[in-house]
């Protein structure tokens, strides 16, 4: 049976990522992919969590109860992992659940200028072979340009440095999510 476009993501990220590894939740949300994250790298690995809300910060402390010390979580927006992952510290993953935090206000979205600042920084420090993948939730006011944004910026990477795979239900009602996974290639000079 195939994936959801959020199930597909997990398998995107546990085939490359390994105990020790540092990765990123982009969107904290309810704490489920920083959990899921946190899981994969082990307790010598780093998750560099990302949240604007304070209900997702206390959302996903509770998640995580005293399980996961390797989660840095950052009661703050995507856009500042430029200011709190250093420069020089490799990245082997980061994922991003776009839109708003499920049952709670819909008004507070991810925004297109934040979210490509946040994907700038973590180019910046993907490995080779790393990948960065976008769930995006687009069936809100704001959904259509963030997402046009993202496709866009996805598409235009340089075919010599990143592979970008798209994953989307095209006969599904309601908006379904579109995934996009960019894999950082060999020889890539960024």
């Amino acid at each position: 049976m195939l994936q959801t476009a959020l199930h597909y993501s997990h398998t995107l990220l546990k085939e490359i990522i390994q105990p020790g590894d540092q990765v990123i939740d982009a969107t904290m949300g309810n704490g489920n992919d920083t959990l899921f994250l946190s899981e994969l790298v082990g307790p010598k690995g780093k998750v560099y969590a990302f949240d604007i809300q304070e209900q997702a910060l206390t959302n996903t402390k509770e998640k995580l109860g005293d399980t996961a010390p390797q989660a840095d979580l950052f009661l703050a927006g995507h856009e500042t992992i430029e200011t709190n992952v250093p420069e020089e510290q490799p990245i082997k993953a980061a994922i991003f659940n776009l839109g708003y935090l499920p049952n709670s206000d819909k008004s507070i979205i991810t925004l297109p200028e934040t979210t490509k600042q946040a994907m700038d920084a973590i180019l910046k420090r993907l490995t080779v072979g790393g990948r960065m993948i976008l769930v995006i939730y687009y069936g809100h006011d704001g959904g259509a340009a963030e997402k046009n944004q993202v496709l866009n910026y996805c598409g235009d990477l340089p075919q010599k440095d990143y592979s970008v795979l798209t994953y989307q239900f095209i006969n599904q009602k309601n908006n379904p999510p579109i995934l996009v996974c960019v894999e950082k290639k060999k020889g890539s000079q960024e």
